[in-house]
């Protein structure tokens, strides 16, 4: 039987994998707030563009501004809801999702930061999943009814991991899994927490930086000075997820032990750390010049970042559970003092005492 599925959030990555949904034949309904990009999508569908020619296609969508969303309750109701906004959204996207699920329907969190609480406290917990969105997608909406990609595409690299809060593979995680292999590689996983923390790990030494710097991703990891807050942010996010309890994955290329003795000293360490991070290594997807993280996108159009609930939300766990974070505390004041408009983004906002 054919789910019906909604996204809401038909950004980058929702509307990115909608697109692709849609194009495999998937019962699939865009949302989302941006006027411009809902007429465009209606008119035009999606269009979408790779880092190769064989990637471009223009896809025809179901799209709906969230003003038309009450029009749901004459139709069939949602098997499978993702929720692809910015965390601070994550709340009033699933009371509005919420209400037109099916008697057994679910939301999934198809997000960068850990909001999965957040879902269950609105639909229970067993109507709540995770997806984690590993970095080799890399897309950006760049103007209305336009989503390119700008990582190659690689069938050794899981784009898509599917899991359900309780660390069970159920039927329906793998179900969904299967539904995203229509966008790229993707499986279910017994270790939702572990992936969360590991990609909150990816995006903590990678997303504010490029916020804060105004570097793209190639330049910032070419940046001498920058790669090294870089990989102490990665080092610290390492250490506060094994106090929490993580199973962790590699860090993109970089294994996760290597990693935090880097940001410790260890000479070897940072060597082989330095390496990957400039030269590329095995797992890592090679990236457009013009490829920037989610949140210097959003820094170019002057919407919130999601910080606060990333590096912020870092440092306040490794607080909590007494690993200090320091590198992560002062990313978020320097982000949020360029988002604010008091500095420009530039390298030297990172390259401050983190005590300061």
């Amino acid at each position: 039987m054919s789910r019906r599925i909604a996204i809401i959030g038909a950004g980058a990555v929702g509307g990115y994998a909608g697109a692709h949904m849609a194009a495999a034949g998937h019962d699939v309904t865009l949302i989302d707030p941006w006027p411009e990009h809902v007429a465009r999508m209606q008119a035009h569908g999606l269009e979408i563009h790779g880092m190769t020619p064989q990637e471009r296609m223009t896809v025809p969508v179901n799209a709906m501004h969230v003003t038309e969303v009450q029009g749901l309750a004459k139709q069939k109701p949602v098997d499978i809801a993702f929720v692809a906004v910015k965390s601070y959204d994550t709340a009033w996207a699933t009371l509005l999702i919420g209400q037109y699920l099916s008697a057994s329907g679910c939301v999934i969190s198809m997000q960068n930061c850990i909001n999965e609480e957040v879902v269950a406290g609105i639909v229970g917990w067993g109507r709540t999943l995770g997806c984690i969105v590993t970095g080799g997608v890399g897309v950006d909406l760049y103007q209305p009814g336009h989503i390119r990609r700008g990582y190659t595409k690689r069938p050794d690299i899981t784009s898509f991991y599917v899991g359900e809060p309780s660390g069970r593979i159920t039927k329906r995680a793998e179900e969904i899994a299967a539904i995203l292999s229509s966008v790229d590689a993707s499986k279910p996983t017994g270790n939702l927490w572990g992936e969360r923390w590991t990609k909150l790990c990816v995006n903590g030494m990678r997303n504010g930086v490029s916020a804060a710097t105004g570097l793209g991703g190639n330049a910032r990891d070419n940046h001498a000075a920058v790669r090294r807050i870089c990989i102490q942010l990665g080092g610290e996010a390492v250490r506060v997820g094994q106090k929490l309890g993580y199973k962790l994955g590699n860090v993109g290329a970089l294994p996760p032990e290597t990693l935090a003795r880097a940001m410790e000293g260890d000479a070897s360490a940072y060597a082989a750390v330095e390496r990957l991070m400039t030269e590329g290594g095995a797992g890592q997807a090679e990236r457009a010049d013009y490829q920037r993280p989610s949140m210097a996108q959003d820094m170019e159009k002057g919407r919130r970042t999601e910080i606060e609930a990333m590096n912020g939300f870092i440092a306040g766990e490794g607080a909590r559970v007494g690993v200090a974070a320091p590198t992560h505390a002062m990313l978020t004041r320097q982000v949020l003092r360029v988002e604010r408009g008091e500095i420009p983004p530039r390298p030297e906002n990172v390259l401050v005492n983190s005590q300061s």
